[in-house]
């Protein structure tokens, strides 16, 4: 019985990760074993920095509310506390986006809340 080699599947795989790891600095480039060990470490930062982009928003969208409830005379965990006593449910994103684009809405709102936290 003949001998099988791995080389068919085996070049295959390399030039697999080769093709992932272009444009990548030096050997990075054009070694399987540096372009490998950069591939890997790409993929997991991408999955990670993939998470990290939900977080960074949710913070950017509470900076820009608490700025704009601010403004109308509230603080941010105040403001929150008055619309869930409220029985309002607008997410955070739709909050940012008002306070940006809506402020006559966005003070409404707050005047809701001012008067749910006194009631």
């Amino acid at each position: 019985m003949a001998r099988v080699k791995g080389g068919l599947n085996r070049n295959k795989k390399q030039k697999k990760v080769l093709k992932l790891a272009k444009g990548y600095y030096g050997a990075s480039s054009k070694r399987y074993r540096a372009a490998n060990q950069a591939v890997m470490r790409a993929l997991s930062n991408s999955y990670t920095g993939r998470k990290l982009k939900k977080r960074d928003y949710r913070k950017l969208w509470i900076t820009r509310i608490n700025a704009a409830a601010r403004i109308n005379g509230l603080s941010y965990s105040r403001f929150i506390n008055g619309l869930k006593l409220a029985d309002i449910q607008i997410d955070r994103k739709i909050l940012a986006d008002m306070a940006v684009n809506d402020a006559d809405g966005f003070a409404q709102l707050v005047s809701v809340a001012k008067e749910k936290l006194n009631a």
